[in-house]
């Protein structure tokens, strides 16, 4: 919770500098008391820039525990918290309850899910922001910042600008401090307790904290019931003083009731079998404990050590927040890296739903006619959701009502549902419900319902996460969509360019795979495509342009165009790989091709081909052999626009298979391309039975290959039965023959 030790920051370093700097803090402190107290606050700060502008450093603080500073030490001025808006928009930022603070802090309130309100104003003298001062109050009081604590606040921001623009003024400016300079809180009136006293006659044990957690008073009757002297519990932090209390629970609780300036409770195991009750009354200068015997074990069920929440009268136990705020920091993680509305739906299933206890959820989608569709749901039956999906326009729902209002809906019992929404309270099984506006910072986006077995009582800690969670679900869900909508439109778009089938070549039996890769849209450059010639013959092509984006996919585009107009224009290989390497240099686009392209006569069991920088094919001979072969081959298209690309002619006999792949199958993280090479054609060779169909060899290539950040595209050739004509090479000569480079294309 908090260190033994004390927190009084100074500044680092000797002599006139560091007293200056010192004098500075401290009087940015008088005038930071005196706003605080003058302002009926609890608490407050100054944050201070630092030397490079881009951040604000916390250099003074009181009234609140040293544990505060740690998340709040540093913050980038472009950061989505109150401190840094004002100083950034010189503005006063006025947060008047945990609802609103999570609504337009998500991140803040998730970390401070307590009743308070703040002012947060810039610091500036002479045009220019010095930092920025806050201010905290309990949550109960009034929502509205009057007129004269404006101008209370906004008089101290100015006082405190012209102590920092003094100080520069004279050459020794304020500087952030290692650690913040940390100022008492009002003293406590403990009075000098006597044991004889009224309060040390009390049956129930009472500790006075401070507001640093220390315990600045214990009665006999405390010291009993905890197990422990007087003299080992004054002067330490009670949490660290009992070794049963130091857990991340309990530690909340105080954090809560510090921050809130609102009673908490909660009953904890002494060992080795008597339960406690501790109630917390904090204020301004501290925490009032109270404790007392809880009788037997009040826990339905759980592990020892576990916390009880206490009972209100008519309400649901208070749930512990540490207990699932491990799973809620998970989620907010996760939502940052969800990729689709569906990885969104998955994550309010698997990591919401168990920490708020709820059974079931849906997200609706507001659409552009204003209706609400549903999107996602878990829990719910097919037939709940038709009658909930987009309600006639005007209709009053509890989600539109929601995201009419942009306050999320609380609806604590089937009663309060059936008086305010009879239609929907007879949809399924529920017994409570949070209805949550989905708010982006450009748009509306929808609402996320969250359905629960039993009736609950939302406390104020719970909701203020809840809208939070909301806010950072509205986010992941608006990227969501737009990455589904340019998934949709990119799998059109390669629809458009990829064949949609190979067509039908006498002699030539075909099967190809494309998969996308596992990141980005699922589109890329990679292409393949087969061209019937006439005749019994064919061309085939198989490239990868760099990029997995839209102009990637265009210019794959292009090329599979021009090199089907160089294909029918008759044009050899060598010559086809020419023309549309000239085309894509003179395109200009910075992106570069490779390609194999090849003219293949299955009657004759002849094949032409050509390499751009492509990986090397693999033959699998009739035998089972399986090669790499080792071509040779001309540069990347899109280099040298005179660039050549010499082809050579091999065999291909009946039964033989040809794969052509793109480096997706074989360039994967983490892995040698020459091993990976070795292993394709290892499983070339043990894919299926010579006689086996060219696609169950392809579905065997990929059985176990794992999507990286390339796409992945595999064509397998065979020639399937000798026609008329002359005999084919003899397996033991085609590996000199795949070697002779031709000056002139073959007798076709």
């Amino acid at each position: 919770m908090c260190d033994d030790s004390a927190s009084n920051g100074v500044p680092d370093g000797k002599g006139s500098a560091a007293a200056a700097a010192r004098q500075g803090l401290q009087e940015l402190g008088v005038c930071l008391s005196g706003v605080v107290s003058g302002l009926g606050a609890y608490g407050g700060g100054v944050y201070l820039l630092d030397p490079a502008g881009d951040a604000l450093v916390l250099s003074v603080y009181t009234g609140l525990p040293p544990q505060f500073a740690g998340p709040w030490r540093r913050i980038r001025l472009d950061a989505p918290v109150g401190a840094a808006e004002a100083a950034r928009e010189r503005k006063l930022v006025w947060v008047a309850d945990a609802q609103e603070m999570a609504r337009r802090y998500p991140r803040t309130a998730l970390l401070l899910p307590y009743r308070l309100a703040f002012a947060c104003l810039p610091v500036s003298a002479a045009g220019a922001v010095h930092g920025t001062l806050f201010v905290n109050w309990a949550g109960s009081r009034p929502q509205r910042l009057e007129r004269t604590e404006r101008d209370r606040l906004e008089a101290a921001a100015s006082a405190l600008g012209r102590v920092l623009a003094h100080a520069a003024g004279t050459g020794l400016p304020v500087r952030p401090a290692s650690e913040p300079l940390v100022l008492p809180g009002p003293a406590p009136a403990t009075g000098g307790l006597l044991e004889g006293s009224a309060l040390a006659r009390l049956p129930e044990g009472v500790c006075v904290l401070g507001v640093d957690g220390r315990v600045l008073l214990a009665t006999p009757a405390a010291a009993a019931l905890l197990d422990a002297s007087r003299d080992d519990l004054v002067g330490r932090v009670l949490w660290r003083a009992l070794p049963w209390l130091d857990h991340p629970v309990y530690e909340e609780r105080y954090r809560a009731a510090a921050m809130s300036r609102q009673p908490t409770a909660f009953t904890v195991l002494c060992p080795p079998d008597r339960w406690l009750c501790f109630q917390l009354y904090p204020d301004a200068s501290g925490i009032t404990v109270r404790i007392t015997d809880a009788g037997p074990d009040p826990r339905p069920a759980g592990p020892p050590h576990a916390a009880v929440p206490i009972h209100r009268p008519g309400g649901t136990p208070a749930p512990a927040r540490l207990d699932g705020v491990y799973h809620v920091l998970h989620l907010v993680g996760a939502l940052a890296n969800a990729t689709g509305v569906r990885d969104v739906v998955r994550l309010v299933a698997e990591e919401m739903l168990p920490v708020f206890g709820a059974a079931r959820a849906v997200l609706l989608a507001l659409e552009g006619d204003g209706r609400l569709r549903v999107i996602g749901a878990h829990g719910y039956p097919s037939d709940v959701l038709g009658r909930i999906d987009r309600p006639p326009a005007g209709a009053e729902t509890p989600g539109t009502r929601a995201l009419a209002t942009g306050a999320p809906l609380f609806l604590e019992s089937r009663h309060e549902m059936a008086r305010l929404y009879p239609r929907h309270a007879a949809l399924g099984h529920g017994c409570a419900w949070a209805v949550l506006p989905l708010l982006a910072a450009d748009r509306d986006v929808g609402a996320c319902v969250l359905a629960y077995d039993r009736p609950r009582r939302f406390l104020p800690e719970e909701r203020a996460t809840l809208t939070a969670l909301a806010g950072l679900i509205a986010q992941a869900l608006a990227r969501a969509r737009r990455y589904d909508d340019a998934s949709g439109l990119a799998r059109d778009l390669q629809d458009a360019l990829l064949p949609r089938r190979l067509p039908r070549i006498h002699g030539l039996e075909t099967a190809v795979r494309y998969l996308p890769a596992a990141e980005g849209m699922s589109v890329g450059g990679d292409f393949y495509d087969l061209i019937a010639l006439g005749h019994h013959r064919a061309a085939a092509v198989i490239g990868d342009i760099q990029g997995h984006n839209g102009p990637a996919a265009a210019l794959m585009g292009q090329i599979r165009t021009a090199v089907r107009a160089h294909a029918a224009s008759g044009a050899d290989p060598r010559r086809v790989l020419a023309l549309t390497n000239r085309l894509l240099t003179a395109l200009d686009t910075e992106l570069l091709a490779s390609a194999v392209y090849l003219r293949l006569d299955p009657r004759r069991h002849r094949v032409l081909l050509a390499r751009a920088g492509h990986p090397h094919p693999l033959l699998r001979h009739p035998d089972g052999r399986v090669e790499a072969l080792d071509l040779p081959g001309g540069l990347l298209l899109g280099i040298d626009p005179r660039a050549a690309y010499p082809h050579v002619r091999l065999c291909l006999p009946e039964g033989a298979v040809l794969a052509l792949y793109t480096d997706g199958l074989t360039e994967l993280p983490g892995t040698d391309p020459d091993r990976a090479l070795a292993t394709l054609a290892d499983r070339l060779a043990a894919a299926g039975t010579p006689g086996a169909p060219l696609d169950e060899i392809a579905d065997a290539l990929l059985r176990d290959h794992r999507p990286g950040a390339d796409d992945t595209t595999l064509l397998l050739l065979r020639a399937t039965h000798r026609a008329p004509g002359p005999p084919p090479r003899a397996p033991g000569r085609h590996r000199r023959a795949v070697r002779e480079q031709e000056g002139t294309a073959p007798d076709e």
